[in-house]
């Protein structure tokens, strides 16, 4: 079976999911990046560590930490970046424009929201929502309703799964789960504390933790057996908490159902029948 294309991350990307998690010295080099590229292509090292108030060294330890080997990679990445993105068309500023504009930001940032996830790590995720023999599916805040419908969804193509709404039934529930079972965390930040939690109690009796989160190097991340970076569709972390990484994670759950309804054949395709007659027997005519 020939291998997907790669999606090389751009460098916005890999800053992007990596911000929270670093030093404050390298955060504050990087966020400048975000904050004015075309000015940073034109600069050196120097340059920008001047402008910052840092030394040079952090520039270049910056640029590691996110996967470049220094200071001049990144710049040529992030010159090549800029290349491709292209004009931004102007839909105007009444109340259709902007769902147009938003609309046609979000349809050229979806391409980027797999770049940091691997083969390997998706295919473990897999496994554990396919051969798990219970499977919860948790999340607090803004990310709970997509633990719903992930959970809806999954029970849908012949996987069952099960949401739990109030925190502290996620933690017990989490907490009677075992080795073989799986618990799916979702959350944007990777530090919400009542997630955090409730994927201590899933570890503590054994179960398989999958963390589904927006940033690297997060506190979720750090309990979690397999970790799914979904980059966000912005690359503020202010607006990654708003509303926009939701969007991406609602892409990736979609998605990861539809690999699990395909991996489980027969199975799902005779739920998906009784799905069917659910529906029709509760439509009106």
């Amino acid at each position: 079976m020939p291998s997907s294309p790669d999606v090389v991350a751009h460098p916005t990307v890999r800053i992007s999911t990596a911000l929270p998690s670093l030093h404050a010295s390298e955060r504050r080099v990087l966020e400048e990046v975000l904050a004015r590229p075309d000015l940073v292509v034109e600069s050196t090292a120097q340059d920008v560590a001047d402008r910052i108030g840092v030394g040079r060294s952090t520039v270049v330890r910056a640029c590691q930490s996110i996967g470049y080997k220094g200071y001049p990679q990144l710049r040529v990445a992030l010159a090549a970046e800029l290349a491709h993105a292209g004009g931004e068309v102007d839909y105007g500023t009444s109340a259709l424009g902007r769902l147009r504009g938003d609309i046609a930001a979000l349809a050229a940032a979806l391409p980027q929201i797999t770049a940091v996830l691997d083969e390997a790590t998706v295919e473990r995720a897999v496994d554990a929502l396919t051969g798990s023999r219970r499977l919860l599916v948790l999340a607090n805040g803004l990310s709970a309703p997509l633990a719903t419908d992930m959970a809806m969804r999954l029970t849908a193509v012949g996987r069952p799964a099960d949401f739990v709404a109030d925190s502290i039934g996620q933690q017990i529930a989490a907490r009677g789960l075992a080795p073989g079972d799986g618990c799916v965390v979702l959350s944007g930040s990777g530090a919400n504390e009542a997630s955090l939690k409730v994927a201590r109690a899933a570890r503590q009796g054994g179960a398989t933790v999958v963390a589904v989160t927006s940033f690297r190097g997060s506190p979720l991340a750090d309990l979690a057996d397999v970790e799914l970076v979904v980059a966000p569709a912005a690359t503020t972390f202010a607006r990654e908490l708003e509303r926009t990484s939701r969007i991406a994670l609602a892409v990736l759950v979609e998605s990861l159902v539809a690999v699990v309804a395909d991996r489980s054949g027969a199975a799902a395709a005779e739920i998906h029948d009784h799905v069917l007659d659910v529906l029709s027997d509760n439509l009106a005519d």
